[in-house]
């Protein structure tokens, strides 16, 4: 049975989205005014979206600070985008911030998988295997490639539970947020100060 798509429908999946209306009215017309399947629906077509996004140059940005209650965390973490437009906008600024917050809460050491040292992976890859000796060759592969994964989302803030939705990576909000924006956000880098350490 379809829904009626209206204009109330219409604006509550863009709030929800960030999404253009036509986009939003396109959706809801092929989910037959079901807002979940519609918001599902425009996740698919954003990650097209967004991958044409990523080879844009980023130039401007924010570099947001944060120190903890207290003075003993501290944060310096710079973000780019492609305008200073984007720069400015509160989205963007409160997007930055929260990052912070991340770094500050879960202490990442890089930004991406890509960053982590070859012979720190081959390390945590042997310490994976040895403590699965004696299994069956295919679910050695299967469960040293979990606990990477695991080891991965202790030390890169991409791959680190969002401290705002812990049900989705830093990456994926952050996927939601350049769809949302329309442009390339690039976390570029930051660094963690804390007392003592």
């Amino acid at each position: 049975m379809s829904t009626p798509v209206t204009s109330q429908m219409v604006k509550e999946l863009r709030e929800k989205t960030g999404a253009g209306l036509l986009d939003c009215q396109k959706a809801l017309t092929e989910s037959k005014g079901n807002l979940e399947e519609a918001i599902t629906i425009l996740r698919k077509k954003s990650g097209g979206k967004v991958d044409k996004l990523a080879s844009r140059a980023t130039k401007e940005g924010l570099i947001e600070s944060y120190i903890h209650i207290g003075g003993k965390v501290g944060v310096l973490l710079e973000v780019n985008c492609e305008t200073d437009f984007v720069a400015r906008n509160e989205d963007f600024r409160a997007f930055c911030k929260d990052l912070c917050l991340q770094i500050a809460a879960a202490s990442p050491l890089y930004v991406t998988r890509q960053e982590v040292p070859e012979a720190a992976v081959a390390a945590e890859r042997d310490i994976a295997s040895a403590s699965v000796a004696g299994k069956p060759p295919a679910a050695v592969q299967k469960i040293v490639e979990g606990k990477l994964d695991k080891y991965y989302s202790t030390i890169c803030l991409l791959d680190q539970p969002f401290v705002k939705l812990p049900e989705k990576t830093v990456k994926e909000v952050l996927t939601e947020k350049v769809a949302k924006i329309g442009e390339n956000v690039q976390i570029r880098r930051f660094i963690r100060y804390q007392l003592g350490a």
